[in-house]
């Protein structure tokens, strides 16, 4: 069986649209037939044509120019925009919304709740099971299984046969886990000596492995990397009501330590080059508040993406104003500046070992820095901030943040495979960026001049007017075909834990966030 879109005047919704358009001072009215079972709470638009048989059940509403065809159910609390046609024997649960335009084919079904973007068309038989985007055609897939998403205008004039049915494609995750080989010896070594304690053998190992690796004198393995940026946070002297420079573009964990010790944020936009922290407007703040007399106590530099922060100049103003910097290197492990790691050249620099970075243990973090007693300070405060006594004694109040064994284990296997793993990424940047780079409207965040860039997350820019689609639609369509992406971070800002806080610029952050998105990007993932 095939199914085409509606050939006559005003079954075809566009159409429809330009001849509505065009007698714009016309009155319309509705049309309900007789057999047709339409509650009184239903909301009618003008123009809107109901057939027979058609049953719309309580507080719907439908707008202007909707056809509802033989035969068709729309139940409770549905909205149809304008110009939609529900062709006969579709049946709409409860809460479902249908956007401009929207063509739902013949013996069609949509879920309870589920939403259908603008001007897409859903073959016949099709059971919408999740939220389509806008302008796409969807082909027939069985209940249970993922729809195919099929661009316009190449197969707008047909949909797939409702007998083949579409199995849905093995998921592709943003940036999963890769586990090598050694992490189970290591972990089983811990199994084996009892060594599964917040302490051991494989916790000391970890930190002096970790710290040659970066080029650090000091490390202290630690519960995640939120919990390294707490301590380097109340270590370097953030007090309450001292202001902290911090980067606009990032996740919440940068931010939320400051808060912990009643730090005042203070957001600052990023640059293009790098996407990251931008000097010169950082130079404006910590010029303006020193002018002031009340200069920021620190500077949280994040380094995004797999991509270090212009570190020279953001150094030399630390320097300049007596400003402590602490790097979060959450997502940039493995990367250079001019060939020295991220996280050495501040008080003290914080790595994250989450399950989605590019080595994990799990869950885990890691504080390094040139500091002997800020290192030592560290790990008393991550024991509970324990004295050296026979009995539990305690002078200062601590946390419980220290690295269990096991998971110092894994990490201990994922370090030696650090560098493959960032040779993975980069490779599959490389691979985007041969594929997809000659696409109008497509850009790829850029590898700044000063370092190498490891390509945790492949990142790109959609201009929408260029590449004919936007960031979230094109989300959504990779989303239907269970390929996980996610859009850039959105700015401190604009989140609503942190409105009213000191913003300078932002306008970068804000058109990163609107148009970027991170595609897959794991170590793991082959060619095909």
């Amino acid at each position: 069986m095939e199914c085409t879109t509606p050939s006559s005047p005003v079954g075809n919704n566009s159409t429809r649209k330009r001849i509505a358009e065009a007698l714009s001072g016309v009155q319309w009215a509705t049309a309900v037939h007789p057999r047709a079972l339409v509650h009184p709470s239903v909301t009618l638009g003008p123009g809107t044509v109901v057939f027979a048989g058609a049953v719309i059940q309580p507080d719907t509403t439908l707008g202007a120019h909707v056809v509802v065809n033989t035969g068709a159910t729309i139940d409770h609390d549905g909205i149809l925009a304008d110009y939609v046609h529900v062709a006969p024997g579709a049946h709409l649960a409860g809460g479902v919304r249908l956007g401009e335009g929207v063509f739902m084919g013949i013996a069609t079904s949509v879920m309870p709740g589920t939403s259908v973007g603008a001007w897409t068309t859903v073959g016949a038989g099709a059971a919408v099971v999740r939220d389509l985007p806008g302008n796409v055609t969807a082909g027939v897939f069985q209940p249970g299984c993922f729809p195919r998403l099929l661009p316009d205008p190449v197969l707008s004039q047909f949909l797939m046969s409702a007998s083949i049915p579409v199995e849905p494609p093995p998921r592709l995750y943003l940036s999963p886990p890769h586990m090598g080989d050694l992490e189970s010896v290591f972990v089983k070594e811990a199994f084996d000596t009892n060594w599964v304690a917040p302490i051991g053998p494989h916790v000391d190992a970890f930190e002096h492995e970790f710290a040659a690796a970066v080029g650090a004198s000091h490390a202290v393995a630690l519960s995640s990397g939120t919990a390294a940026l707490h301590l380097a946070v109340r270590l370097c002297g953030v007090e309450r009501g001292d202001e902290v420079v911090v980067s606009d573009l990032t996740f919440c964990a940068s931010v939320n330590p400051i808060l912990y010790e009643g730090g005042v944020p203070v957001f600052v936009d990023s640059e293009t080059t790098s996407w990251n922290l931008d000097p010169n407007l950082v130079e404006d703040v910590l010029r303006r508040k020193a002018a002031a007399g009340m200069p920021p106590r620190a500077l949280v530099a994040v380094h995004l993406f797999g991509q270090c922060a212009d570190l020279d100049p953001l150094v030399e103003l630390c320097g300049r104003y007596g400003i402590t910097l602490i790097e979060d290197v959450a997502e940039a492990l493995g990367a250079t500046d001019k060939g020295r790691a991220p996280g050495t050249f501040g008080e003290a620099g914080v790595f994250s070992f989450n399950g989605n970075k590019i080595i994990t243990t799990s869950g885990g973090g890691m504080l390094v820095t040139e500091d002997a007693g800020l290192a030592s300070h560290a790990r008393k405060l991550a024991t509970q901030a324990r004295e050296r006594a026979p009995h539990y004694e305690h002078t200062e109040v601590g946390y419980n943040y220290r690295l269990s064994n096991v998971l110092a284990g894994i990490g201990r296997g994922q370090l030696r495979v650090l560098e493959d793993r960032v040779a993975a990424r980069r490779s599959n940047f490389a691979y985007y960026e041969e594929r997809l780079g000659r696409l109008p409207g497509i850009t790829f965040m850029p590898e700044a001049p000063w370092g190498c860039h490891t390509r945790w997350l492949t990142c790109l820019v959609v201009d929408p007017e260029a590449f004919g689609a936007d960031r979230e639609t094109t989300r959504l369509a990779l989303e239907a075909e269970n390929i996980e992406t996610r859009p850039l971070w959105k700015p401190m800002h604009r989140q609503p834990a942190y409105a009213g806080y000191e913003v300078v610029g932002g306008s970068v952050a804000e058109a990163l966030f609107a148009d970027g998105l991170c595609l897959p990007s794991g170590s793991s993932m082959t060619e095909e």
